[in-house]
């Protein structure tokens, strides 16, 4: 007799639907789901309400830089939580103080302010260039074409993505959108309203595209030369993510005059409080006495019990030396992606990228893809989904790996080798 295999038990099957039936009813449907309901997670997997494990190559969209459920961050919210959780910005607190001392250490001379997400952060960096520019009248940043900074409205209005916008007009006047890399084009645009520019050093919602150190280094010339404030969006390219705890040291390491490179202010998020909730942005000196008393704040900002989560996954990056192995283990994995653009040039058109922040670029008109409405690129993360791997998609063509930073070698060969599975299937089909 054909042995028939036994369905799920109900209860089982009707956890995932329950659970689905929950959001359907009581959430506001502003994201597109996946097909998945998670539980769990351990390490650099995550796992379903079927029981069924994931390789998470996306980490919860570059947040959860220890992977899930590390022991550091358990034991550092457990210890602070019984000490102290929130007082407010009304008084002073030691992790808050600590923790800005760090992440000034790892950048340049400024302080920090604390947010709660990377769109907050970037929100304070706005109001710095409007007040560093508003004596002379002067207003207006300007931004590259396929950033992204967040979902607020002064976020979509500086991010230079239409589809971000669409449903929101009008747009909040003050921003401009140039093209990425291109340093004369940035000079063309300069206007007398001009207070800034701002940018990602890595672009990532808009494709996972780097800067160039020759970009960076002729934006702070310029900047100096017009008197403007250069800004960097961290938000996902920042916290080691690259291999140097910024991506701007990253880039520009090696090159003539980078050692000597700072932005005028920086906003962090993300993989900052590696699951927590936690923004922040630093800002150069003499910069941070623009923001004086009652001209920012944020009722959640720099917690005790966020900012001793952050100084823990510090802790654990450098003792660990997590940034050599976003470097290494990263350089490996672009070079396989890239093995399989050589390979396999009709599903797979180039690997970009850097360190732990990598895109894997689709070819156009794969005939496996073509009769879908879906795009390339999520039809591609679903394929991965169904064998045990997720990804993130951006845009139409690129499909983005944003691992943990303590992923290990044997988890990196399993993700490629399960990428490769995808991409040999799209060529047989």
């Amino acid at each position: 007799m054909k042995e028939i295999v036994p369905a799920p038990p109900s209860i089982v099957r009707n956890e995932q639907e329950s659970i689905r039936a929950l959001f359907t009813k009581n959430v506001v449907p502003s994201y597109g789901r996946f097909e998945l309901v998670l539980s769990h997670g351990e390490g650099s997997h995550v796992f379903d309400v079927n029981g069924r494990r994931y390789l998470d190559l996306g980490s919860g969209i570059a947040v959860c830089c220890l992977g899930h459920a590390h022991p550091a961050i358990t034991a550092a919210l457990t210890e602070q939580a019984q000490k102290l959780i929130h007082v407010s910005n009304l008084y002073f607190t030691e992790p808050q103080g600590r923790l800005a001392g760090e992440l000034a250490r790892r950048i340049g001379p400024g302080r920090v302010f604390f947010a709660n997400s990377g769109a907050e952060a970037n929100e304070g960096l706005f109001k710095l260039a409007r007040k560093f520019g508003h004596d002379e009248g002067r207003f207006e940043i300007l931004t590259a074409i396929n950033s992204f900074h967040g979902r607020t409205m002064g976020g979509i209005a500086a991010t230079g993505q239409d589809k971000v916008k669409k449903g929101f007009e009008p747009i909040m006047t003050g921003f401009r959108h140039i093209p990425y890399n291109d340093l004369e084009a940035m000079r063309q645009a300069i206007s007398p309203a001009t207070v800034a520019i701002m940018i990602e050093g890595v672009q990532g919602e808009g494709g996972v595209t780097p800067a160039t150190a020759e970009y960076l280094l002729g934006l702070r010339a310029l900047c100096d030369e017009k008197k403007l404030l250069l800004l960097m969006d961290g938000v996902q390219c920042g916290h080691y993510r690259t291999g140097k705890f910024q991506s701007f040291q990253r880039i520009l390491e090696g090159v003539p005059g980078g050692e000597k490179f700072l932005p005028d202010g920086l906003s962090m998020a993300k993989s900052l409080g590696g699951g927590f909730p936690i923004g922040a942005f630093w800002l150069r000196e003499p910069l941070a006495d623009l923001l004086g008393p009652g001209t920012h704040g944020s009722t959640f900002g720099g917690t005790p019990l966020a900012c001793a989560v952050a100084l823990r996954i510090l802790e654990v990056i450098e003792t660990e030396k997590l940034d050599e192995r976003a470097r290494t283990l990263g350089d490996w994995l672009q070079h396989e992606l890239e093995r399989l653009a050589r390979t396999y040039p009709g599903v797979v058109k180039r690997a970009r990228g850097i360190g732990f922040m990598l895109g894997l670029e689709l070819a156009e008109n794969i005939p496996a893809l073509a009769g879908s409405s879906q795009t390339a690129a999520l039809q591609f993360v679903n394929r991965l989904h169904a064998i045990g791997v997720l990804t993130i998609p951006a845009g139409t063509q690129i499909v983005r790996l944003l691992p943990p930073l303590n992923l290990s070698p044997q988890e990196a060969a399993e993700g490629i080798a399960k990428i490769e599975e995808v991409v040999k299937a799209l060529v047989t089909a």
